[in-house]
């Protein structure tokens, strides 16, 4: 069974335009694989376990502590979501030039050797979670390419495809609405932008 996992940056509430091309794309998924399991990771509405050396000390103490291995568990949880993912299809609109800090979050928690990576002192960096694809939509108020930095620089997509395949997920695929603001054109980028994602879909 293809399982697709939506991992959801987009703000809460019916304007996100993230969230508007993200869903043209899972509509277009459906009806490519009428079987498929969908689940949605909301950051919005998801409490994060701890990442770093606060995941660390609690793994260490969680034989003895019940809220301690309570977030263990929740890390676990997670973490299965993600590596029993077929498929990824990320919304991310840009905060301050970057991602927005719960999907650094996410990334923190599930990034880990012998997850998602091993690191080899010749060959650097190697992927676990090879045979997966994803499709990343990424929005911007301001930023577009190609414009002058004081309108905003990209930090936003060339870290998140540098991170997805350094786990090993390739190919990537990028849908862009850029930008919202500022334009003239949104409906029309808008319209474009969900075609694109229902094709993305169809090809993942």
């Amino acid at each position: 069974m293809t399982r697709l996992l939506h991992v959801s940056a987009s703000p809460p509430g019916p304007g996100s335009r993230s969230a508007a091309v993200a869903e043209a794309f899972v509509d277009a998924f459906r009806e490519r694989y009428p079987g498929a399991t969908l689940d949605v990771l909301d950051l919005s509405s998801t409490t994060l376990p701890p990442a770093g050396v606060s995941a660390v000390t609690t793994e260490k103490n969680a034989a003895g502590s019940g809220g301690q291995a309570a977030l263990r568990q929740q890390t676990r949880d997670l973490e299965r979501r993600f590596t029993d993912a077929d498929h990824y299809l990320f919304s991310v609109p840009m905060w301050n030039f970057g991602i927005p800090y719960l999907l650094k979050h996410f990334i923190d928690v599930v990034t880990r050797p012998g997850l998602t990576f091993r690191l080899d002192p010749r060959h650097g960096y190697q992927g676990l979670l090879t045979g997966r694809r994803a499709c990343v939509v990424y929005t911007s108020g301001v930023y577009t390419p190609g414009c002058p930095p004081e309108f905003g620089v990209d930090f936003q997509s060339s870290y998140l495809n540098y991170w997805l395949r350094v786990i090993g997920v390739d190919p990537v695929t990028e849908i862009a609405l850029r930008p919202t603001d500022f334009t003239r054109s949104l409906a029309a980028d808008l319209d474009h932008a969900r075609e694109a994602a229902r094709k993305a879909a169809h090809t993942i």
